[in-house]
């Protein structure tokens, strides 16, 4: 044929031969099924087409044009089968780049060793004839191809030659990084070749004008997204080119071609439109400016994100891309176009660069269809999956993006700008079917009414949320990998599933691929193929040949087969597709309840109905998990909201007055509305199909609707307080609805009792079961959860559950084998911390809510014991000996967490039950306690020690209450101690006179650089420790007799150990430092009291300067009416005057201490009077002092207690 070619034909100029030659070459290796040589045998023949066909071409002569074109198009459908029809290995790889250095620069490898592929690849990432050729087929030009396709005989030739050239250049693309990477730099990847000639770039670029045929579209659109990948300065060389323009334009052109096709396309991978639409989506996050700012009409010569868009001025995808989404016209044909074309505008508004002019457009009233495709396209039922399963995936995506944009709107938006306050309002208004306030100044300034008082607009029509909730509840469609069996002679069918469990994809080997959307596919090409590749394996094992009638069964299987393939991608893209809308709906309400709630009107019914309709969704036997866990997500949000809207300020009043009416006039749904809420919950929980992941959830909800309805009343204001303003304001109705509301809380929570009762054997048996077998975190909110359970439980039914089914035995033996060991500072053994929590919370649940029966309890399952076996509290001698130098100050912090976690919990344990001490009613009980309680400390002598020993003056919150309860657990057991051999008495007797000097009153009970909350805390955490300090003294009076001297002794200069004990004059500063906090807190408390009551005297100013004294600026924005700004500055003083009250009644039982001291001493035979009376010019002024408190600033019945102040002095005074 070479002499055929060369000697007879070229100078024929005519080629008949040559071309019947290579066509039916093409055809016979076309039909060609052993591929596993990878074409060596031929590479022959393509070395012939190669070098002597293709090769030359451009040169010879040709009599017909036809016959020159013949030729082209069946050497490029050569090239075209080797580059698709074999595979390259890596093998071949390291093979051609071993023979390549090797070779001298005269050698040549043999035919035996080349791979027609690699050769092909060669030529191409080193620009040698073959590429050269094909570009100069390519270099012709869009216009030239069109003009001679419809003027020369040869056109359709060209034409297909154009096809096939480009198509064999994406061939390339696939291949050539990967083989770049082993072959630099005798070859580069294909856009390195191509940049060195910048009219072969434009040349390719400009074939998406081409509209004759659109496989040629389709290929420039490719390779637009491949070099977009590759090459950054992409946008410039075309502006440059002066190409730009014009691309912009074509790539317009063939889109809103592509929206007006009165046909769709079987093969998305080939629909120009969703090629665009994928271009522009993928090149979004590339570095600026790329083909997504040019092709959308960005400025791409300053900042992107200056951009102002106008689609209206300039023509490009962007104008047609909103024109047709607005009007979302032919859905069968353009479903897919519209989902890409509301995800594409959704991905430019999260982009940083492109989101602000994005959003700026959308905003408009142009674009404000956008919100109105709510009422339309969002609740409008979907097609059936038995007519149209692709449209009904489509619809549900494109809902799904609706939604998200219509979200991060509600999200990102400045509602300082008209527009996107305009915006807003108009997606509130039709997602809940209300008419926003179009006054709307700021984020609230719009209030609620009481949540009876429900808009008859809404009551009318049903909230559009829950009608998208609604759309999307369907039964999915089932995904689960059955397939059918082949032939059963051969038994393959378990080669078959391990084909289907390998999730590689065809290109890797595997049977997978990803579609447009993301979602891995099984392809059904690369599906025939394995399958066909399974049976001739087994065919030649078996050794027989099929007969006919096993060949057309096989057939026939092999059809069904793909059959099923097809149905599970259509199914698992549907479900995708659900999900994917939940998601979307998930956003939307998520959004619009964290950030535009003001906006609303009657907020806590439309949280309910949402909350209420998450529920019902997630209990729904068609709700899948995964879709079951965004439901509880939104359920947890819906919640969360519902709590924080009760306290906010009333609205519904023109007034910029506040009473006391507004604290108890709460939003709270009705019991009726609360135990709906529990039911629905109770069944999502109990739901068939569940797991660890969404019970965390359930059980975190659970838990929040449990805080929901323990707090009626606003738990930042007391009682006292609250009562104490009611009656100064004469409101008997007010008060009479006070004791109404406690009495419905009372009532809301036996409801709440009995209807976890009802369904105690299932939720119990799960939670447990949670709590026992789960992980770490699982364990933690189950165990809070059966503390909720025990919170509320008054018939003792929960504990006696608990018991009989040893969840008490089993958490006490989990702390009990809890270790220190080296790897505690682990994210795991932070876990396991946080579980060991979580049981000590159950536990001290037990003592505090079922008083003295529950401390039995806990003492008759040895939980000392358990508790002195547990590692747990030697976190603390750790973390103050395991990390030294300057350098361990992130690890000591961390220690103070774990101590936190674990050391305070069970101190606070400790404490509790050494309450039965004073409680017990028989000797012998309280010697078994006390000596139980003594052997926990001696075990745990250097924590003890340790913690004694922190400096009272300097320490925060956390430290003080660990420092309170040890002095309380000492105070209870340690006076029946006969001898001090740990020197726990000294530890004390020195604390003593540090905190009952007058010296310490500024270090230690004030500290001016912490925050005013920090302060008060600290204060009440100090005097409650000297009250457990005095308890301890009046313990050793009353128990050992002990007697205090009047003054301090003189030590003795040889023994600097001897026990410095306190004295009288030591309590009487204590008696005076209390009566300074007393009248100070007093004062206090009746300032706050009327302040109050004159809040609406004050000005903003004054009201500002409150809420910034007690750290609230947060609560407040610079829109926020003086009506609300009075609101929160009333609660937060209501919340300090509760907190001065609790300081008085704990500063007057201290007193009380300290004076029934004083007298004990003042009434024993065996104290000196003479040496007591040295002490009247010191406890005169006090006594004095006492005896001028007052009922009206105390807020107390003082009578007994200025009883005791006379006896005192009198008895004092008269000695």
């Amino acid at each position: 044929m070479r002499f055929e070619l060369n000697e007879v034909e070229s100078r024929r100029e005519r080629y008949p031969s040559t071309i019947s030659f290579l066509n039916l070459l093409n055809s016979l290796i076309a039909e060609e099924k052993d591929v596993r040589d990878r074409g060596r045998r031929f590479v022959g023949i393509f070395k012939f087409v190669c070098d002597h066909v293709f090769g030359p071409f451009p040169q010879r002569a040709y009599i017909d044009p036809n016959e020159k074109w013949q030729l082209v198009v069946a050497c490029l459908q050569h090239f075209q089968m080797v580059l698709k029809m074999y595979d390259i290995r890596d093998e071949d790889v390291e093979t051609a780049i071993d023979l390549s250095q090797s070779s001298d620069v005269m050698h040549t490898s043999s035919l035996e060793t080349q791979l027609p592929a690699l050769e092909l690849l060669k030529d191409f990432m080193s620009g040698k004839i073959v590429f050269r050729n094909i570009m100069s087929i390519i270099l012709l030009g869009v216009d030239t191809i069109i003009c001679e396709r419809t003027s020369q005989t040869y056109g359709q030739l060209l034409e297909n030659a154009v096809k096939l050239s480009l198509e064999i250049l994406i061939f390339v693309t696939e291949k050539d990084v990967f083989l770049a990477d082993f072959w630099r730099p005798l070859y580069q990847p294909l856009d390195i070749i191509l940049s060195q000639d910048q009219d072969q770039i434009i040349a390719l670029l400009e074939y998406v004008r081409y509209d004759f045929l659109p496989q040629i579209q389709q290929c420039s659109i490719k390779i637009m997204s491949i070099l977009s990948s590759r090459m950054v300065g992409l946008v410039q060389l075309l502006l440059k080119s002066n190409a730009a323009k014009h691309l912009i334009e074509d790539y317009a052109t063939c889109l809103e071609s592509r929206f007006d096709e009165c046909q769709s396309i079987e093969n998305t991978k080939d629909d120009p439109g969703v090629l665009i639409l994928q271009l522009l989506i993928d090149n979004i996050s590339r570095p600026a400016p790329n083909i997504t700012h040019l092709l959308l009409r960005f400025d791409v010569d300053s900042p992107v994100e200056r951009t102002v868009l106008q689609p209206k001025v300039h023509y490009s995808c962007l104008k047609v891309i909103l024109d047709n989404v607005e009007n979302l016209s032919k859905p069968d044909i353009n479903g897919l176009l519209h989902e890409f074309g509301f995800q594409l505008l959704y991905e430019l508004c999260l982009d940083p660069l492109t989101s602000g002019p994005t959003m700026d457009l959308l905003s408009t009233k142009k674009y404000q269809f956008f919100s109105k495709h709510l009422e339309t396209i969002c609740v409008s039922p979907l097609p059936k999956r038995s007519h149209n399963q692709s449209l009904r995936i489509s619809m549900l995506h494109e809902r799904a993006w609706l939604l998200k944009l219509l979200a991060l709107e509600l999200h990102a938006a400045d509602m300082s700008v008209s527009t996107h306050r305009e915006a807003c309002l108009s997606i509130l208004s039709l997602s809940f079917s209300q008419f926003a306030d179009d006054n709307y100044k700021g984020p609230d300034l719009s209030q609620t009414s009481q949540v009876d008082s429900i808009d008859m607009h809404r009551t009318m029509k049903k909230n559009k949320v829950l009608e998208l909730l609604d759309v999307v509840q369907f039964r999915s469609p089932d995904i689960a990998i059955q397939c059918p069996q082949l032939l059963p002679t051969f038994s393959i069918d378990v080669q078959v599933n391990d084909i289907l469990k390998n999730s590689a994809t065809s290109e890797m080997g595997g049977v997978y691929y990803f579609s447009e959307r993301g979602d891995r596919l099984l392809d059904l090409d690369a599906l025939h193929e394995k399958l066909w590749q399974v049976l001739i394996s087994c065919y030649f094992l078996v050794g027989s040949h099929f007969n006919e009638v096993e060949m057309s069964e096989l057939r026939t299987s092999i059809q069904q087969f793909l059959r099923w393939a097809w149905k599970y991608n259509k199914n698992l893209e549907e479900q995708a597709a659900q999900l994917h809308m939940l998601t979307g709906w998930s956003h939307i309400v998520e959004v619009s309840i964290s950030k535009r709630m003001p906006l609303l009107e009657d907020r806590s019914q439309i949280l309910f109905e949402l909350l209420g309709a998450s529920l019902s969704a997630a209990a729904s036997p068609d709700c899948t998990l995964r879709m079951a866990v965004i439901l509880s997500n939104v359920a947890l949000t819906c919640m969360a909201k519902l709590r924080d809207e009760r306290f906010l300020c009333p609205g519904g009043v023109d007034s910029d007055s506040v009473t006391c009416l507004d604290i108890i006039s709460v939003k709270q749904l009705s019991n009726g509305a609360c135990h709906s809420i529990l039911y629905k919950l109770m069944t999502a929980i109990l739901r068939n199909e569940s797991s660890e992941t969404l019970r965390r959830r359930q059980y975190a909800l659970l838990l929040s609707y449990f805080q929901y309805c323990r707090s009626i009343l606003n738990p930042d204001v007391p009682a006292s307080v609250l009562r104490y303003l009611l009656h100064e304001e004469h409101d008997e109705d007010d008060e009479l609805n006070l004791q109404k509301i406690g009495k419905e809380q009372a009532e809301l929570e036996r409801a709440n009792f009995s209807i976890i009762k009802k369904e105690a054997q299932a939720i119990i048996d799960l939670v447990t079961k949670d709590a026992m077998q789960g992980s770490e975190v699982g364990k933690a909110v189950s165990f809070y959860v059966l503390d909720a359970f025990l919170s509320i439980d008054h018939e003792k039914f929960f504990l006696n559950q608990l018991q009989s089914r040893g969840i008490l035995r089993s958490c006490l033996m989990e702390i009990s084998n809890f270790s220190c060991k080296d790897t505690w500072c682990s994210f795991e053994s932070m876990q396991r911390i946080c579980t060991l929590e979580a049981q000590l919370s159950l536990l001290l649940r037990i003592s505090h809510n079922y008083g003295k029966h529950g401390a039995q309890i806990l003492l008759s399952m040895c939980t000392l014991e358990h508790l002195g076996s547990s590692g747990a509290v030697l976190l603390q001698i750790k973390g103050s000996s395991r990390w030294v130098g300057p350098a361990a100050g992130k690890d000591l912090a961390g220690e103070s967490d774990k101590q936190r976690l674990l050391v305070t919990p069970i101190l606070r344990l400790v404490s509790s039950l050494t309450s039965l001490v004073e409680s017990s009613d028989y000797l012998e009980v309280k010697n078994k306690i006390v000596r139980e309680v003594l052997d926990f400390v001696k075990g745990y002598q250097s924590i003890f020690d340790q913690i004694l020993r922190e400096d009272v003056l300097v320490a925060e919150e956390l430290t003080l209450e660990r420092i309170n309860l040890v002095v309380s657990i000492l105070s209870k057991v340690w006076p029946y101690v006969e001898n001090d051999e740990y020197g726990f008495v000294q530890g004390l007797f020195a604390m003593m006179h540090v905190l009952f000097s007058f010296d310490s009153v500024s270090s230690s009970f004030v500290k001016p650089s912490d925050p005013l909350e920090s302060q008060r805390k600290s204060e009440f955490l100090s005097f409650q420790l000297c009250f457990s300090l005095t308890s301890y003294l009046y313990s050793l009076m009353k128990r050992k007799l002990m007697r205090f001297s009047i003054m301090d002794r003189p030590r003795d200069l040889g023994d600097p150990g001897t026990l410095q004990q306190p004295t009288l004059y030591l309590l009487l500063c204590l008696l005076n430092l209390v009566t300074t906090a007393l009248e100070r807190a007093g004062e206090e408390k009746f300032l706050l009291l009327n302040k109050i009551q004159d809040i609406n005297e004050l000005s903003r100013q004054e009201v500002d300067e409150i809420i910034s004294l007690c750290m609230k600026q947060d609560c407040i924005s610079p829109y926020d009416n003086i009506r609300k700004r009075r609101y929160i500055a009333m609660i937060e003083m209501c919340r300090m005057a509760g907190n001065r009250d609790q300081l008085i009644t704990l500063l007057l039982q201290l007193a009380e201490l300290v004076l029934n001291i004083l007298l004990f001493h003042l009434q024993d035979d065996k104290s000196d009077l003479q040496d007591l009376s040295s002490l009247g010019g010191s406890l005169h002024p006090v006594v004095e002092r006492l005896e001028q408190l007052k009922k009206d600033k105390i807020g107390r019945d003082l009578k007994f207690f200025h009883r005791s102040v006379r006896i005192l002095k009198e008895m004092f005074f008269s000695a």
